[in-house]
Parts: structure tokens; C-alpha cells; sequence
């Protein structure tokens, strides 16, 4: 009778026992699998990432800046932990007040392009992260003739920002950017400040 009830609690004690084993064990149950991703590669972290944002921009064409508000998209397509390819478009809508001649011209601005993305992911919920993306611009005044109408030129944005991950796949970013270009065949200088949600996938 001892010996049944005492080979009982070892049929009963086993699963308790080998638990933890197999939670240490390379192949046990709650094991970590050996051929899974190496969260010290990055593999865990998402290869997209679009961003919809408020885009606010101080517009230096002529001498006298002026300023739209937008909207501004990208995608960033990461090429392991750090590195990545950005694609961005925006759009800004405005009224140049008295900054310019004739007066009181309504503006619209557009620009595309794209360049590096460079990110410091990390387990934390902040994200740092700086870029440069060169590409085309164009502006359309109200004015149909002169200096101003509907103008063309090459630009560029270097700056960077950050993301504030409110979850897995979402985060609020914040960012500013030094912006480029020649119009009229010289160089100007812009500023712009970006505010929205990034969505990882």
C-alpha cells in the first residue's frame, strides 16, 4: 500500500518537477526555439513604418517669409534594426499676407522625394531618429504672371525627430526640419515642424 501511494506522488509530483525544466531547456515548453529571431538583430522590430502628420512651414521665396499649414505623409522601409529608406509627400495650403507684391496671394505647396532614414530602435517607448530626403517642390500663387505663378525647383530637408510609442504598432512623432531649395535661380532657406501618428507594421 506504501509503495502505490508513494508512486502516486511521483506520477503527481512529475509535471510540477519538469515545469521549470522545460521553461529553461532550449526545447521545452515555454522554451525559447534556438532557430527563432534574435531580438539582438532587430528581427522583432517592424520593417514599415507610415506616418500621417500636421505640417506647419515658414516659407522664405522672396525675403519675406510666410506660412502654410499641411499636410505631411512618409514611409520609412527598414533594412534591419537602424537603417531604413524614407518616401515623403506633403502638401501646404496659405496666404502670403504683405510679404509679397501683389498682396494677399493664396499659396499652395507640394513636395515629394525621399532618402535615408536612420532610427536608434530600442525597448523603450521613445524613439529618436534623424533623416534626409531630397526631392521636388513646387508652389502655385494666385498670381498667373510676374516673378511669383507657378514655380518648380529642386529641395531638400535634413532634421529629425521623435516617436512616442503609445503602443506595439502606434506612436505620436514630433519632428522639425531645416528645408532647402533654388527658386528664381537662387538658394532660400525654410523651416517646417511636423506633429502626428506612425503607425509600425
Amino acid at each position: 500500500m506504501r509503495r502505490a501511494v508513494g508512486s502516486l506522488g511521483i506520477i503527481l509530483l512529475l509535471p510540477l518537477l519538469a515545469a521549470p525544466a522545460g521553461a529553461q531547456g532550449p526545447a521545452g515548453v515555454g522554451s525559447v526555439s534556438r532557430s527563432g529571431p534574435d531580438p539582438s538583430l532587430g528581427s522583432d522590430f517592424a520593417s514599415w513604418q507610415f506616418s500621417l502628420n500636421y505640417q506647419y512651414s515658414r516659407i522664405n521665396l522672396t525675403g519675406n517669409p510666410f506660412m502654410t499649414n499641411g499636410l505631411n505623409t512618409s514611409f520609412a522601409r527598414y533594412f534591419g534594426r537602424w537603417i531604413g529608406i524614407e518616401g515623403q509627400f506633403d502638401a501646404g495650403f496659405g496666404n502670403t499676407g504683405t510679404t509679397t507684391s501683389p498682396v494677399n496671394l493664396n499659396v499652395t505647396s507640394s513636395f515629394a522625394g525621399g532618402g535615408p532614414h536612420l532610427a536608434y530602435r530600442n525597448r523603450s517607448s521613445i524613439e529618436p531618429w534623424v533623416h534626409v530626403v531630397v526631392g521636388w517642390e513646387h508652389f502655385k500663387f494666385t498670381q498667373t504672371s510676374g516673378l511669383l505663378g507657378d514655380n518648380s525647383a529642386l529641395a531638400g530637408a535634413a532634421g529629425g525627430g521623435v516617436d512616442f510609442h503609445l503602443g506595439n504598432h502606434t506612436a505620436l512623432r514630433i519632428s522639425a526640419d531645416a528645408v532647402g531649395s533654388r527658386f528664381f535661380s537662387t538658394y532660400q532657406r525654410h523651416f517646417e515642424m511636423v506633429s502626428g501618428l506612425v503607425f509600425n507594421f
